[in-house]
């Protein structure tokens, strides 16, 4: 492990967390690395937790010194593998649980807790949290910090692997929602790794019958491209296609760079994702083979639909079909919106 303090020092110049006197008996320094653990993570936790079975009533937030603290007490840095960004500003992390508007009793699934600066937010707004966490030494911290309450569980998993319809309906049936209330959807809230952003937009967006709401922390060029489906953007790609397919996308506000630890080379975006019933989705006879169809269009980008899909029909009945949707002849796939793909599938992919 290279040494916390060199590797924190970037870290100094961050105007935003203001640090108390250096005299002041609750400070020990702004890298303190303690040579043992902490007393059950009670120096690092004890603002947070309560011992009754009440919500945290919590006036202290997740800042600076409270992150380094929790990273420290595992020993931990942030891995860049598992591209960890810790949130920095209990501010951000209000505005993205009010952009899910998370009520007393909603069921949130958050993906990445790491600290638990976000699901002390999700907490204190009445949520019953499933938090996901690939990293055991994260995972173990956040089950430590919220192990008096029984409406957060942890699971020490990678999201892209697992069985979350499986595991949101242990938890229905455990009984875990504090409002007594049986819920028909839940809602994801989460600050995302980067490296897995896309991924998990695939895997959460189909998911109407289980989830209302997506409302995701992501890399602010990704936001903007996945948030606007503007034709004839050099940016439009199939994501766009399916992003639109399933859900209807809304750019929230941008977070800059220096509300995180480490500061990464971008700065971030949330972006709100309400999701379509499956009874609400576009009419295609399969959607296997209309996104098949999809990503077929976009291997020739600059080239006409009626050369890169002559693979699935002759070109001119190719044509032929584009004309009756009122497209040109000559189309390329930048210039269809998700309704002109649809009804360009009925008309070329019989069932």
């Amino acid at each position: 492990e290279v040494p916390m303090p060199s590797l924190l020092h970037p870290l100094l110049p961050l105007s935003s967390t203001p640090k108390p006197p250096a005299n002041s008996p609750a400070y020990d320094g702004p890298f303190a690395v303690h040579s043992t653990r902490p007393k059950s993570l009670r120096t690092v936790t004890a603002i947070y937790k309560t011992k009754s079975e009440t919500r945290i009533n919590n006036k202290a937030e997740d800042d600076y010194h409270a992150t380094l603290k929790a990273l420290n007490s595992k020993g931990r840095f942030p891995r860049k593998s598992l591209g960890q960004h810790y949130m920095l500003n209990s501010e951000v992390n209000d505005q993205l649980v009010a952009a899910a508007d998370v009520q007393e009793g909603d069921l949130v699934v958050e993906i990445g807790p790491g600290t638990g600066s976000l699901t002390n937010v999700l907490v204190n707004s009445g949520a019953t949290v499933l938090a996901i966490e690939k990293d055991p030494y994260m995972a173990a911290l956040v089950t430590e910090r919220f192990s008096s309450l029984d409406y957060v569980k942890v699971l020490q998993e990678d999201f892209t692997k697992c069985h979350i319809r499986s595991h949101l309906s242990t938890v229905l049936q455990s009984g875990m929602n504090s409002s007594g209330v049986k819920l028909k959807y839940a809602k994801v809230v989460s600050n995302l790794p980067f490296n897995i952003s896309t991924e998990v937009i695939k895997q959460l967006l189909p998911m109407g019958d289980i989830f209302s709401e997506v409302v995701l922390l992501l890399q602010e060029e990704a936001a903007v491209r996945m948030a606007d489906s503007s034709l004839r953007s050099s940016e439009y790609r199939p994501i766009n296609i399916f992003i639109n397919f399933y859900s209807d996308p809304e750019y929230k506000f941008k977070v800059p760079r220096t509300n995180f630890f480490p500061q990464p080379k971008v700065d971030a975006a949330v972006v709100s994702f309400r999701l379509k019933q499956p009874v609400d989705y576009p009419p295609v006879s399969s959607a296997k083979s209309f996104f098949s169809m999809v990503n077929c269009a976009f291997n020739g980008k600059r080239k006409m639909l009626r050369k890169t899909l002559q693979h699935i029909c002759p070109s001119l009945a190719i044509e032929e079909a584009l004309v009756s949707a009122g497209l040109p002849s000559t189309s390329r796939p930048e210039e269809l919106a998700l309704n002109d793909f649809v009804r360009l599938h009925n008309s070329i992919v019989k069932p």
